[in-house]
């Protein structure tokens, strides 16, 4: 219970709602007595009336049927009374429980999204998702069913067992035998039944994990022809989760007999201690009535407890999960929240980086600095450290050494949120939402505005392809943008990062899924805006940045050469080595 207690201020805000909810509990549990009652006066009565039928004059008989006829009515009445306060129990904290779910969720989801970019890298999104799913509905059936039934047990439990003992003491032992073994069996049933559940939705995901990438790779699949061995394997795993459903639903199917065979005990021994007792004079035959009738008023209750307590077990583990990510603090955490404006000047000064999930230095010792309006090159092998500076720009990394400065101020002390909407920023892969093509560039302005959409489209030279379509701008992309090309996607998202403008815009090698006529279109479209942004090129073609203010060249993490195109020609170093590599694989295809 540990854990649940970060529980406690949802109940707290919503008290109102809880406490409305045990006033039911009560009215229902006080007006389901009332028939018992009315069952044993009538079956009093009867006896009474059997034993002194012949006697009887007509308005004697007139009066016994008339009190009959009321005790049924009470009967009646009384079940619909507590019918009607179980339903506001359960319109209250079940209702409850819907609103802390929801509020549950929230919170979870408003924690993902203020982590730093390395609590991705060490999570799994499948991780992610069950534990804002699967554990917080788990969490949940203790917040609703788990208290209603608790609170509804042991108000019950300590009301009719009272009035048993009141009425006969070994009836009542005798009769109640039957149920803590009834508990103990449910528990034990449940707990198997948890279990099962347990591996039968880990199967559940294996599926859809396995799923999702076939649909994700269908291309591939399709390409190599493996369709037929790709049914194979899923028809593995589909064998896998029968089994283990199958195994599920053997022991679903004890419940209920387990269940009916401890009430059926109860009500024998009932039945026939109880005659022994009323042969002896010590009860009535309406007493035999009333406490067969309590015995069904405590077999859920009682059987809920072995329920109940399979369900804190589940939801105290899933609250342990969710706790463990709630610990877990933002590296990256904004410390200003005063609204500014930049203008874009950039500066590295010794700036190291080293990965914190692989321990890889990407990025040692490096220093330069860009002025507002001018664009700085990047270019260099794989893995010596270009996009690495694209992501501290964005400060979805703080450098492990070293400072960054915006206009003069430590990155880390300026407003995050205010700088972040002044920047543009084109990833290496495009990656789109399953939304209207309109919708995924107008992605980081206020509120959608058509024409800015579109000027943004023509200048990254994308609106003619989306012309093109038959809904047009309102045309929705598939799952990460599969329904369009590689160039496509890469278009779209350079208009997503131009079209509010910023004044920092970064390309990180997003120009590599289009060929070298289409990068001078989206370049010379863009020429005006690059003129008024600081704007970084990442790139692997020297096409790309022969035309930036300054360009480094990085190697291993370090800036082995920095100057403007001519100037690193004339040295005859590593830049123009790449460059005549690049013109020679260039210029190969027409020597033949």
């Amino acid at each position: 219970m540990k854990s649940l207690a970060a529980l406690n201020k949802y109940f707290v805000r919503y008290w109102w709602l809880l406490g409305l909810g045990v006033v039911f509990v009560i009215a229902s549990v006080i007006f389901q007595i009332y028939p018992a009652i009315a069952i044993r006066e009538a079956l009093d009565k009867i006896n009474e009336t059997v034993e002194s039928a012949g006697s009887m004059s007509e308005s004697e008989w007139g009066a016994i049927k008339n009190q009959l006829i009321n005790l049924g009515l009470l009967i009646i009445g009384s079940s619909l009374i507590s019918g009607f306060f179980t339903f506001l129990m359960r319109q209250t904290i079940i209702v409850m429980s819907r609103h802390i779910e929801y509020d549950l969720k929230n919170d979870v989801y408003k924690h993902y999204q203020e982590l730093s970019l390395a609590f991705y890298k060490k999570n799994s999104t499948g991780d992610l998702m069950n534990r804002i799913s699967e554990d917080v509905s788990r969490v949940r059936m203790y917040i609703g069913p788990g208290v209603m039934y608790t609170i509804r047990t042991v108000l019950m439990t300590v009301i009719v067992i009272s009035i048993m003992l009141n009425i006969n003491v070994k009836l009542t032992v005798l009769s109640l035998a039957p149920l803590p073994v009834l508990v103990y069996m449910i528990y034990k049933v449940s707990d198997m039944i948890n279990k099962r559940s347990l591996k039968v939705q880990q199967k559940l995901s294996d599926i859809s994990t396995f799923v999702q990438e076939t649909f994700s790779g269908i291309r591939v699949i399709k390409a190599y022809n493996q369709e037929g061995k790709q049914f194979d394997d899923f028809k593995v795993e589909a064998d896998e989760y029968h089994k283990v459903n199958e195994r599920l639903y053997r022991v679903n199917a004890l419940f209920m007999p387990v269940m009916l065979l401890l009430i059926g005990a109860s009500t024998v021994i009932t039945i026939y201690v109880g005659g022994l007792q009323v042969i002896d004079g010590t009860i009535t035959i309406g007493n035999i009535g009333e406490f067969v009738y309590f015995i069904f008023m405590l077999t859920w209750p009682v059987a809920s407890i072995g329920w109940v307590t399979s369900i804190v077990q589940r939801a105290a583990a899933s609250q342990e999960r969710i706790n463990e990510f709630w610990s877990t603090k933002p590296e990256i955490v904004n410390t200003n929240h005063e609204e500014a404006t930049y203008e874009g000047n950039i500066e590295f000064e010794d700036v190291s980086f080293v990965y914190p999930d692989s321990g890889i230095r990407a990025l040692d010792k490096v220093s330069f600095k860009v002025d507002s309006g001018q664009t700085l090159a990047i270019v260099g092998k794989t893995g010596s450290g270009k996009s690495t500076i694209a992501t501290l720009i964005g400060r979805l990394f703080d450098p492990t050494e070293g400072s960054i400065k915006i206009d003069g101020k430590e990155l880390k002390s300026i407003n995050l949120d205010s700088y972040r909407k002044s920047l543009g920023y084109v990833p290496q892969e495009g990656f789109l939402f399953s939304d209207t093509i309109g919708n995924n560039i107008s992605f980081g302005l206020d509120q959608h505005d058509q024409i800015l959409v579109e000027k943004a489209a023509k200048n990254a030279h994308v609106h003619h392809n989306i012309a093109d379509f038959p809904n047009g701008y309102s045309t929705r992309v598939g799952e990460r943008g599969i329904t369009l090309s590689g160039g496509q996607k890469q278009r779209v998202s350079i208009a997503r990062a131009i079209v509010k403008e910023p004044r920092i815009l970064i390309f990180d090698d997003s120009l590599s899924a289009v060929d070298t006529e289409t990068e001078d279109i989206i370049l010379n479209s863009l020429r005006g805006m690059i003129n008024r942004s600081t704007t970084i090129i990442i790139a692997h073609r020297i096409s790309s940045v022969k035309h930036a203010d300054q360009i480094l060249v990085l190697d291993g993490g370090k800036v082995t050469e920095k100057g403007t195109h001519d100037e690193l020609m004339e040295r005859n170093g590593a830049y123009r080595e790449m460059h005549d590599q690049q013109l020679q694989t260039e210029t190969e295809p027409a020597a033949e």
